[in-house]
């Protein structure tokens, strides 16, 4: 009888408690959202008001990509291919570029963080090729690999090493030194505290930078696809544009900052898993 009035009291209390969360959760995660939204919507009618003769109004351009939306994947010839393998195209590039990139700079990162000669032999070397801008490695890597495919996988590949190898090599040198000291006492092996200790309190850093490497990759294999052509978002960008059809340019504008959000939401999910605390909010540096 005691078990059952608790097991009431806590229904009730949780159906309070969800009473009082649900509307303050309906505005924080629709309502506003959603404002945002039609603000951004609200603001392109009205430039598209002034400039008709070029820029479509949102129920124009969704009309003109209807055809695009309810069929992303049609195959219609050679080179005439829906959004969604297209999409897919980038996706495959980034995500190749991105973990070839991340297999080299966690351990580069954790070499730098462990060893001061190592950082002072590097970190000359990472400061002068960090601020180089993407696209100017793409002449050399078309001059290396003389394929578009190949070489916008290589400038994926070097715009992922700085943020992941600057994160995880701060993540290294913060583990605390009382826990070092411990495993010292201990007479703990290099590799056991590497693997027990180091890796696990610097994971967080190390996603942090795998996060920031991923949306920083995404926003460049954009421009890289605009030089390079052949299938891929990007190209479909810039030929879109040359024939003057901003509609389907709104339409990859949104679906590149779509696939952005559910990449980024997607790592999160890895890190959330993998050390089991909430993701960190990551801002590109």
């Amino acid at each position: 009888m005691i078990l059952q009035l608790n097991l009431s009291a806590i229904a009730v209390a949780g159906q309070v408690a969800w009473k009082r969360a649900k509307p303050v959760l309906l505005r924080d995660v629709v309502v506003l959202p959603a404002l945002g939204f039609l603000g951004i919507i609200a603001l392109w009618w009205i430039v598209a008001l002034f400039k008709h003769e070029l820029i479509p109004t949102p129920p124009e351009a969704f009309v003109r990509n209807l055809d695009y939306i309810v069929n992303p994947f049609y195959r219609r010839g050679p080179g005439d291919l829906g959004i969604g393998w297209l999409l897919l195209a980038s996706i495959r590039r980034v995500v190749l570029g991105f973990l070839l990139g991340a297999v080299v700079a966690i351990p580069v990162g954790f070499l730098i963080g462990m060893s001061k000669q190592a950082m002072l032999a590097l970190n000359p070397m990472i400061q002068i090729f960090k601020p180089v801008s993407p696209l100017a490695w793409l002449p050399i890597a078309l001059a290396i690999f003389n394929l578009a495919d190949p070489s916008a996988i290589f400038v994926i590949f070097i715009t992922s090493l700085w943020p992941t190898i600057i994160n995880t090599a701060l993540g290294v040198s913060s583990v605390s030194k009382d826990y070092l000291d411990v495993a010292r006492v201990l007479e703990m092996p290099r590799w056991r505290r590497i693997t027990k200790i180091i890796w696990p309190a610097s994971l967080p850093y190390v996603f942090t930078g795998l996060r920031i490497s991923l949306g920083i990759a995404w926003l460049v294999i954009v421009a890289v696809e605009m030089l390079t052509g052949g299938i891929g978002i990007g190209f479909f960008v810039w030929d879109e544009w040359s024939r003057l059809n901003l509609s389907s340019v709104f339409l990859a504008v949104i679906v590149i900052g779509l696939t952005g959000l559910l990449l980024d939401y997607a790592l999160g999910r890895i890190e959330s898993l993998v050390t089991h605390r909430r993701p960190r909010a990551t801002s590109a540096e």
